[in-house]
């Protein structure tokens, strides 16, 4: 019955929900840390406000995200789809003409990064 539900029910939805019921319980163990429901929800407003604030993002614009796994991988896919942001997830471990190809696919008008990530397209 959700999948029928209009409008949809999304991640976003089932996160925040979990969010307000359950704060404090664990939601990522990431290594020696642990994040509850409110520490990524927390930080995924944060992220989010300096995406719009910062870089002038708006809903609807797509932004290619280029990160390792690990939980700030989490926080920005949420801060994006709390704006309305979608979100072309390219691998982290693709360079020279398959990253070139997954960026041109993805049409992004943003590309996030972190510093380790410094892949060459050519």
């Amino acid at each position: 019955r959700r999948f029928s539900r209009r409008p949809a029910v999304t991640l976003l939805d089932v996160f925040q929900l979990h969010a307000r019921r359950r704060p404090r319980q664990p939601l990522l163990r990431f290594q020696d840390e642990i994040y509850t429901y409110e520490d990524v929800d927390r930080r995924s407003n944060r992220a989010a406000w300096a995406l719009s604030r910062r870089l002038g993002l708006q809903s609807g614009r797509t932004v290619a995200v280029f990160l390792p796994n690990e939980p700030t991988y989490v926080w920005t896919w949420l801060a994006l789809a709390k704006l309305g942001c979608p979100m072309a997830c390219l691998n982290c471990n693709v360079r020279g003409r398959a990253l070139r190809h997954a960026l041109e696919a993805a049409r992004a008008t943003l590309v996030l990064a972190s510093p380790g990530e410094r892949g060459t397209t050519g």
